[in-house]
């Protein structure tokens, strides 16, 4: 039986702060995401991602076999 998880990362934005920091901090969130479900011998199967608000919600749907 195949067995799933979904991991959740949310951003919310930063009137100050540079204009790529919601990119260079969930490039870096979801490479480490990728790793630590990767060990666990689960594959990435799906991504998904929206906005609320001031916030960025990125979806990242994994399976393992």
């Amino acid at each position: 039986m195949d067995n799933y998880k979904v991991e959740t990362l949310i951003y919310y934005t930063k009137l100050f702060a540079n204009k790529n920091h919601i990119k260079d901090d969930s490039n870096r969130d979801i490479q480490q995401k990728l790793d630590e479900y990767s060990k666990a011998g689960y594959s990435l199967v799906s991504t998904d991602a929206t906005s609320f608000g001031a916030a960025v919600y990125i979806y990242l749907y994994f399976e393992k076999n």
